[in-house]
């Protein structure tokens, strides 16, 4: 095939997920011309180090460590960033969009704090930028969002978006095993950073939800105004706690649409077990979104990964190639450049029902003072579990209870009046209670 009908791409950062796309796209470079024209060509492999390429069996003579030579190729069309970070790889996305080449990308963090800026810089070169890769691994949920759903307005998404956590919390549910267990087993087994803070804080789900939120709701997110908790906290009695109410235990990644803002956070929360979510284990992802014409849709697969990843790197490029995604980058009013900003509601706005575990002496009338606390604050009960002392439980005794929705701000200052009682050993826990979005349909 000649020159002129070809679709030069080059790959920056082969770690896992770089190494992952150079083979898809020369091991399998028969199958991707077989699929649209025209043909996709790795022309350049950017590193500094080349041992992981090399482990891979990758022809030598595509890797280069000048970022400027790709730069200055005209056969090269698209720059595949996977750097990581957020700071030389901003770099070489900006270069690559000003020397007129098409970026795709995995790097959530950088689209979650600095999306706008670069959509609007491409836009102005007349190129585009693709990030399938960014959000779920494997999943398609970035072409669900700007295609399949696009004449829907988006009420909602819930989001299981981390399959580390993911994996830490289904062995805590169903092994009944520790948070530090599991962790350490999840790091000896490659699931888990050696520095887990990034996806176990909840930082890494509230990137991801930052990218969505925008495209579901055509709104520029503020990622700083994103309230996140994380699973390094949470105990193993109240994922037992949860399960005896029939509650799993996911931290979700959440954005809904209310009368008077939207309401995005990240965190730990129980949902029913009856819900599909909840039956997404080990190291998956899924995403729910509630649209007014579908309804309940949830999309589900691999969400890290080098093959994954490196499917849906692939995808975008492919697209690229052949002039499909520029149409949609350059038509969809969704992109947070093109949006207004989103008007995003506090914390402590949202409502909910809620799980408490209050550790209290097991006297008479304790339960009535916290009862009284909890009416002086709008908050109602739907149900009380009483348990045995239990070694986490400073040597009171956990009162589980559930309430009817309730204002958080609300929660909040009535679990700190009732921390403040006498007969109250430790600080409470509240987790909130996640139910099924309602469908119009």
């Amino acid at each position: 095939m000649s020159e002129s009908v070809q679709f030069g791409v080059a790959i920056v950062g082969c770690g896992t997920v770089g190494g992952a796309a150079a083979q898809l796209l020369t091991r399998d470079r028969e199958v991707l011309a077989g699929r649209c024209a025209p043909a996709v060509v790795l022309r350049y492999v950017v590193d500094v180090n080349f041992d992981h390429a090399r482990s891979l069996g990758l022809d030598e003579a595509l890797f280069c460590t000048d970022i400027q030579k790709v730069l200055d190729d005209k056969d090269v069309h698209v720059v595949v960033e996977l750097i990581g970070g957020q700071t030389i790889a901003r770099d070489v996305m900006e270069k690559a969009l000003r020397a007129g080449k098409h970026v795709v990308t995995a790097n959530k963090a950088l689209l979650a704090h600095a999306g706008a800026e670069l959509y609007a810089l491409a836009r102005r070169q007349n190129v585009s930028i693709a990030f399938e890769a960014s959000c779920a691994g494997g999943i398609p949920i970035i072409r669900a969002l700007t295609g399949g759903l696009i004449a829907n307005r988006l009420d909602a998404l819930y989001g299981i978006v981390n399959g580390t956590c993911n994996f830490i919390l289904t062995e805590m549910t169903t092994a009944g095993r520790s948070y530090a267990d599991v962790l350490a087993e999840a790091q000896k087994a490659g699931l888990a950073e050696a520095d887990p803070t990034l996806d176990v804080s909840g930082e890494d789900s509230a990137h991801k939800l930052a990218i969505l939120a925008s495209l579901a709701f055509g709104r520029k997110i503020d990622y700083d105004a994103i309230p996140v908790e994380g699973i390094d906290t949470l105990e193993l009695c109240d994922v037992a706690f949860g399960q005896q109410l029939g509650y799993v235990v996911k931290l979700l990644a959440i954005a809904s649409r209310q009368d008077d803002g939207l309401s995005l956070r990240v965190r730990p929360a129980f949902i029913s077990k009856e819900h599909p979510l909840a039956w997404v284990s080990g190291p998956f992802n899924a995403v729910s979104v509630y649209g007014h014409a579908t309804g309940h849709t949830m999309y589900y697969g691999r969400g890290a990964g080098g093959k994954p990843t490196a499917s849906a790197v692939a995808a975008d490029i492919l697209s690229l190639a052949m002039g499909a995604w520029q149409n949609q980058f350059a038509q969809l009013k969704l992109w947070p450049d093109l949006s207004e900003k989103a008007e995003q509601l506090p914390i402590e706005a949202v409502q909910s029902r809620y799980y408490l575990r209050i550790t209290c002496q097991d006297a008479p009338g304790v339960f009535g003072q916290i009862a009284a606390i909890l009416g002086k604050h709008e908050i109602s009960i739907t149900s009380v579990l009483q348990q045995e002392p239990h070694s986490a439980s400073a040597g009171g005794v956990p009162v589980i209870i559930t309430t009817h929705h309730a204002r958080e701000g609300n929660v909040r200052n009535a679990v700190a009046e009732i921390d403040a009682l006498n007969v109250v050993k430790g600080k409470s826990v509240c987790i909130g209670i996640v139910e099924e979005y309602p469908e119009e349909l």
